[in-house]
């Protein structure tokens, strides 16, 4: 072969391999649009599943110089709820703490350095009932004074300063505040009663310093229920609330008490308690009004118990919607006897009330019991009668009458009706 063929001849070889470099390139250049198509068919539906894909597709460290065991998360499994057994809680509800100018009189020879007052000895026989409640709440019937310089008993009240201190000692947790002498030292009284309680870490429900104040709720959370408390008056004996504080004391308004009560539920409020002075004054028997005003608020799905107070003698318990309305208490503390009023005055009731349910299916009164109590005016001591009576040491002529009182009492708080019982000693601690 000459060199010229040599020449074509190579030229002709090279150029058939160039070609074959080049058809292998294209072909592999067109797979690579081949794929991108059929992505494009496909686009990604959600930004975040592109970008949880990222997040999951981890670069290997270079700087490793061993392979990392892939750890395989433990999954996350929601434990099923172990069902737990409805919530219970006993409540303990006493009638009209008056300081009478001889109750305070009283609290003031059982005084000592430390402190003018001292009304503790007053409950020394009821202190292990109260105690033994998981709530314990009082109605307050009287203002409370903040420096103790203008004491006074009936008909204008202020008591001592040390009286909410004391009630907090002997057990309370809180007390109704709006009563007929809520305003008898005007609106500074009514300042001064409730910085009292607050000092003496009691909670309370009926009166109030400002607008903001008269909305917050009186909760209280035993044994885990969220239980608010609301407290009202029929009246003011008289006196006028100023116009520009009509927040002191609340007055019996049933759309105000449905809405407080609507607040509360609206807070989470697991059962709404109504503390109310109500009635006609020594009548054993319910008025017409009670007993309508009664029916029309527990209709109400937002009130659940109310607890009455004013007529200074106890009255039967009630029933409406299935719901409890304890009509009256009596007086708890006081110097009303039948010295100036009927015999029944010296008498009262410690009504408890044991409730019981959960979150969600509500909470209801599963039982409800009663002490019957009387104050012995020698040194105004609160006397627990059943307890009293069962009592050996009790001389028997005051044991039987004592007993007299225990079923006169029964008779009453059962006179509608109903058939409840003396908590008695076998439920004490």
């Amino acid at each position: 072969m000459n060199k010229k063929s040599m020449v074509v001849l190579s030229f002709v070889v090279v150029a058939f391999l160039l070609l074959l470099v080049l058809s292998e390139v294209f072909q592999d250049g067109n797979n690579d649009v081949a794929l991108v198509s059929a992505e494009s068919e496909n686009p990604v539906e959600s930004p975040e599943v592109v970008e949880s894909e990222l997040e999951e597709e981890e670069p290997k460290k270079e700087s490793t110089p061993e392979p990392t065991p892939t750890v395989v998360p433990t999954p996350e499994v929601t434990p099923t709820p172990t069902p737990s057994g409805p919530q219970k809680a006993t409540l303990v509800f006493t009638g009209d703490i008056l300081s009478h100018g001889p109750v305070i009189q009283r609290a003031s020879l059982n005084g000592s350095a430390s402190a003018a007052h001292d009304y503790t000895p007053m409950f020394s026989q009821v202190r292990s009932l109260l105690e033994q409640a998981d709530l314990a709440i009082c109605h307050l019937e009287t203002p409370v004074s903040s420096d103790n310089l203008s004491l006074s008993g009936y008909p204008i009240f202020n008591a001592p300063q040390e009286l909410p201190a004391d009630l907090k000692t002997v057990g309370y947790d809180g007390c109704s505040t709006a009563s007929n002498h809520s305003m008898d030292k005007g609106a500074n009284g009514v300042r001064s009663t409730i910085t009292q309680l607050q000092n003496a870490g009691l909670v309370w429900a009926g009166m109030a310093r400002s607008a903001y104040e008269q909305k917050l709720p009186a909760l209280y959370y035993p044994n885990g229920i969220l239980i608010g408390h609301m407290s009202y008056t029929y009246g003011l004996n008289g006196f006028v609330l100023p116009s520009g504080e009509p927040y002191l004391v609340n007055v019996i308004d049933e759309e105000k008490i449905l809405a407080e009560a609507v607040r509360m539920r609206s807070v989470g409020v697991d059962f709404v308690i109504l503390s109310i002075q109500w009635g006609n004054e020594y009548q054993v028997n319910p008025s017409e009004a009670q007993k309508e005003l009664a029916e029309s608020l527990l209709g109400s799905p937002s009130i659940d118990l109310i607890v009455g107070s004013h007529v200074h003698v106890v009255q039967p318990i009630g029933k409406f919607n299935n719901k409890y309305v304890v009509y009256g208490l009596g007086n708890f503390l006081s110097n009303q006897s039948v010295n100036c009023c009927p015999a029944a005055s010296q008498n009262g009731v410690m009504v408890f009330v044991d409730i019981v349910g959960t979150e969600e299916e509500g909470f209801k009164v599963e039982n409800l019991t009663f002490e019957p109590t009387r104050v012995d005016r020698s040194d105004y001591t609160i006397i627990p009668l059943s307890l009293a009576v069962e009592d050996e040491g009790t001389d028997e002529a005051l044991r039987n009458f004592y007993q007299g009182v225990v079923d006169d009492t029964s008779t009453v708080i059962n006179q509608l009706g109903g058939e409840y019982k003396i908590r008695g000693s076998e439920n004490t601690d």
